[in-house]
């Protein structure tokens, strides 16, 4: 097994460096959720920082029992991305920045058509929440046109069918409040007691559950595939989605020879084929090729892996830590030369690069835990986190 992989109790394991910087609360957390009844085992990955009263970044597994709470309200949360027809040569960023004045509102009549069919394909009945299908949200979501910037493997790069020269687009969104109001409904009929699988006291909740979860898990992946269109229609360009991945859900899973269920909270799958490993607005993100082989540290991993660089910093502190050191101009440009959309002033601080770890040593962890390996290096051209409110 890889030197990156750290046993903290039977029961727990993270996949981290001794090198590599964990909160301590994140470690609480993730003991505090191995004791929970039915929990088999834990695995924090090296993006793990806390959550309230959960870890994020990490994955559970349990067997007759699913924690809703585990999973949390953005149900279905994941990165999509695209490769688009715009050439990165071709980039303007001053008028980039100026496109994507209409991004955030309810898709319009024109969209109705695309909505409905793609609706039907996915299985997907509710519409309660259509109004907010396309957009983005708050938090650490985002829509980010990036350019391949080292290529480490060719190979798996041109099977994947991605070329240097193109513009690429990562989104990071979820299930909006579809998902919130299925874990509102779970936690005010159950608190955040665990819904039994099977045996006498099993009623229709768990099944009520799976069933309204794997809808937002749909109701997610088409929201980003939604906010893509928008995206690549704003700068008048085709795309073609070449990986969608979810970090944010449930499923039933075989691990050990156990039938059993694996939430993820911020934890993408190993088990889904090439993934993107997103850095901060001012990071690189990383394309990946998750190990099949490596059978040992896929079972202490629990088949997942880091969902992005993770926070060092909570969020509404640190507007303090940087507002002496950076004006809100400055926080619009990167050291990497991109361009930053981001109209709400809170947010621009909260979401700043300071405030997340390296991506840089989350992958470094994962590769010498033997559970990936490098394809290429992505450098963020314009990041997009909400026109906002440019006044406050």
């Amino acid at each position: 097994m890889g030197k990156s992989v750290q046993k903290i109790t039977e029961n727990v394991s993270l996949i981290a460096s001794a090198d590599t910087w964990i909160e301590g609360l994140a470690i609480q957390q993730l003991i505090k959720t191995s004791e929970l009844s039915g929990m088999h085992r834990v695995a924090g990955m090296p993006d793990l920082h806390p959550g309230r009263g959960y870890p994020i970044g990490a994955a559970f597994f349990t067997t007759n029992r699913v924690y809703p709470a585990l999973v949390g309200n953005d149900i279905g949360c994941g990165m999509s991305f695209w490769q688009t027809s715009a050439k990165v040569s071709k980039v303007s960023l001053d008028k980039f920045a100026k496109k994507f004045e209409h991004v955030e509102e309810s898709l319009d009549d024109s969209w109705s058509e695309t909505i409905a069919s793609r609706k039907c394909a996915k299985g997907i009945t509710t519409d309660s929440y259509d109004r907010a299908l396309g957009t983005i949200g708050g938090g650490n979501h985002f829509a980010e046109f990036q350019a391949i910037d080292e290529v480490y493997d060719q190979a798996a790069l041109e099977y994947l069918g991605l070329n240097k020269r193109q513009l690429q687009l990562l989104v990071h969104s979820g299930s909006r409040g579809l998902g919130q109001s299925i874990l509102v409904e779970h936690i005010s009929k159950h608190n955040h007691n665990g819904l039994l699988v099977e045996g006498a006291d099993v009623g229709d909740s768990f099944q009520d559950y799976i069933r309204k979860h794997d809808e937002a898990v749909r109701w997610a992946e088409l929201n980003r595939e939604l906010i893509a269109l928008r995206f690549l229609d704003s700068i008048r360009a085709k795309g073609d989605c070449v990986l969608d991945i979810n970090h944010n859900l449930v499923s039933a899973q075989n691990i050990d020879g156990r039938e059993g269920w694996l939430h993820r909270k911020g934890a993408t799958p190993s088990d889904k084929g090439y993934v993107v490993i997103p850095g901060s607005r001012g990071d690189y993100s990383y394309l990946v090729k998750p190990l099949c082989s490596n059978g040992d540290a896929l079972k202490v991993s629990l088949f997942s892996l880091a969902h992005g660089a993770g926070r060092k910093w909570k969020r509404g502190e640190c507007h303090g830590r940087l507002g002496h050191k950076y004006k809100r101009e400055d926080l619009y440009r990167t050291a990497l030369g991109s361009r930053v959309v981001c109209g709400n002033k809170e947010l621009l601080y909260d979401e700043a690069p300071q405030a997340y770890k390296k991506c840089e040593t989350v992958i470094k962890d994962m590769v010498d835990a033997g559970l990936i390996e490098l394809v290429a290096k992505l450098r963020p051209v314009l990041t997009f986190k909400t026109n906002g409110d440019c006044s406050s």
